[in-house]
């Protein structure tokens, strides 16, 4: 056991440990608290400030220094720069600033990269140096400018016109020309083709085969469809087929890249046009066709339109309770609803197409805003849209923007109605069409407008004439040389099964019948021309793709003989039922 007296010296000690004095206090606090990074950060600041102060003066102190080096080698340059210029003289000035601007930097004797001694240089020769090129550069430019700005006197015009064998000669500063980039010859001379145009009456230019072909509905679609069948087949190149054999891409649902044959399968490395029936998608679009692509469509009159796809789309849910399309108009369009399948066709079916949406506006405020951007997002997609009702216009128009010829451009018309299934609509009607197909209305007004603004700036009225003249003419010669009737007829009479229209609705798709005696290159050229959509993608599906066509024939053929066998089976059961049963009966 301790005695007390060390027992009161621990107790004592442990006291003094456990006390602190109020410095220690205050440290502590100061240390320990959660003011402590404050504290921190102003001693840091504090000595960084110090730190930048001292800094500047030390760089004040070799700027100066090095200012004064640089004004003693001025001092030692070449008498030259420093003598005053003369008029009398002035040409002279050329040879002089040429030397300086022509010599290089570092055969100065006061710019050199190291000491005479071989040491690197310091960072203060550096600095010196750096000042020293930036006056040079500022002397050199007030020489040339001098030189340039002296204008000869009169009294020696007659000596700078005289020729002296040691006269300096103004020197050749080479020129930089920009780099014109050139469209890539062909050695195809029938690749190229000369257009007029009112700034050039000979501009040749290179013929696009890149293109796609927004194909609407009862717009005239068809006909520019098989000239882009025709100009593709003839110049060998790729079409955008819609997948497994169809003849439209999907459509009503957003075109997607994979709905082209061959993009899942990469099998085709380049696609040249797309223009097959679609509901426009830009981004998707632009996944299957080139950067270089040149994008087109056609509009029709609402009106007109309106009519004919009453008569051809009489079956959807809009139309089938209705007699007219006055008696559907008059009822506000009470059977139509736009979440029913098919009854896109009824309302709006231009911008639904362009792949917009075609719900009405409520306001007339809301019609200028939608139409507004409706008319924009088309404008930034499309290069040019044509007019339905001024087709030979827009023929020629198309001819000049893809630089082809007015022979790629001819046709007939195709899938186009008889005169015995169109019905006039009276004033009263129209106006209807137009207020219940506001949107489309409103584009088909603008295109217009832009589409003569457009002939106007490039072909002008009289050699558009001139050239729709002659594409009449060349129609003639071709309706004369292939048709048999001289031109179209019901589809009752066409006598080639293979080129009969489709049919369908009311409407009845007249067709075309060939002559007889044609020979083999003629009767090709004809039938091309005459050659139905449905048939014509088929033909083109089968060229491009011969191992899948030819699966799915024999997959038909299959098909079609299981149905055969299946019915044959089916109808000797019912022969030998009824057999059993007289039998039976007997």
């Amino acid at each position: 056991m301790l005695p007390p007296q060390r027992i009161a010296g621990r107790v004592r000690r442990a006291f003094h440990w456990r006390t602190a004095s109020p410095w220690t206090t205050c440290v502590r606090v100061a240390c320990c608290s959660h003011l402590r990074f404050m504290w921190f950060a102003l001693m840091v600041l504090t000595v960084l400030c110090v730190a930048l102060q001292m800094l500047g003066v030390v760089r004040q102190a070799r700027s100066a220094k090095v200012l004064k080096l640089v004004s003693e080698q001025l001092v030692r340059m070449p008498a030259e720069i420093h003598r005053p210029t003369k008029r009398n003289n002035w040409e002279n000035l050329w040879s002089v600033s040429a030397a300086i601007a022509e010599e290089p930097v570092d055969q100065h004797p006061f710019i050199q990269r190291r000491d005479e001694s071989g040491n690197p240089r310091s960072e203060e020769k550096r600095e010196y140096n750096r000042i020293q090129d930036t006056v040079l550069e500022d002397i050199r430019k007030k020489l040339t400018s001098t030189t340039k700005a002296a204008p000869p006197t009169v009294a020696n015009k007659q000596w700078l016109g005289q020729e002296f064998p040691n006269q300096p000669q103004r020197p050749a500063f080479p020129k930089r020309t920009p780099e014109i980039k050139k469209p890539p010859q062909s050695d195809n001379n029938n690749d190229k083709y000369t257009v007029k145009s009112q700034a050039d009456n000979t501009v040749t230019c290179q013929p696009k085969n890149h293109i796609v072909f927004l194909k609407t509905h009862k717009t005239a679609s068809s006909t520019i469809l098989n000239i882009l069948y025709r100009y593709g087949e003839s110049h060998n190149l790729t079409f955008a087929l819609p997948l497994n054999m169809h003849s439209q891409l999907f459509y009503p649902a957003f075109f997607a890249a994979h709905f082209v044959e061959g993009v899942r399968t990469r099998s085709v490395k380049e696609f040249h046009i797309l223009c097959n029936h679609m509901r426009f998608n830009s981004q998707e679009v632009r996944k299957v066709m080139p950067k270089d692509t040149f994008y087109f469509s056609i509009l029709r009159n609402p009106v007109a339109m309106m009519e004919s796809l009453f008569v051809y789309y009489k079956a959807i849910p809009a139309f089938h309770a209705v007699k007219s399309l006055e008696e559907f108009l008059i009822q506000g369009g009470r059977s139509y609803n736009a979440s029913v399948p098919n009854n896109h066709y009824a309302r709006n079916i231009l911008t639904f197409d362009f792949g917009l949406d075609n719900t009405a506006p409520e306001s007339d405020t809301e019609l200028d805003r939608r139409s507004a951007e409706i008319i924009a997002a088309m404008e930034r997609d499309f290069s040019l849209i044509l007019i339905s009702e001024y087709f030979d216009e827009s023929l020629v128009l198309l001819k000049h923007a893809l630089c082809w010829s007015l022979d790629d451009v001819s046709s007939f018309r195709l899938n186009s109605r008889s005169e015995r299934s169109r019905r006039p609509l009276s004033t009263e009607t129209a106006e209807r069409v137009k207020e219940w197909n506001s949107l489309d209305w409103r584009l088909y007004q603008h295109f217009n407008d832009t589409f003569w603004k457009r002939i106007d700036s490039t072909l002008g009225r009289a050699t558009l004439q001139q050239e729709v003249e002659l594409l009449k003419a060349k129609r003639r010669n071709l309706e004369q040389m292939c048709l048999q009737e001289g031109g179209a007829v019901d589809p009752a009479q066409v006598q080639d099964s293979s080129l009969k229209p489709f049919q369908y609705g009311a409407a009845v798709i007249q067709g075309y019948n060939l002559r007889l005696e044609l020979n083999n290159d003629t009767r090709q050229l004809c039938q091309r021309l005459i050659t139905p959509e449905l048939q014509y993608t088929s033909a083109l599906y089968t060229k491009q793709f011969p191992q899948l066509a030819a699966a799915r024939a024999a997959a038909a053929k299959k098909i079609a003989a299981s149905r055969n066998t299946t019915t044959h089976r089916a109808v000797k059961r019912n022969i030998e039922t009824n057999v059993h049963t007289a039998m039976s009966n007997s």
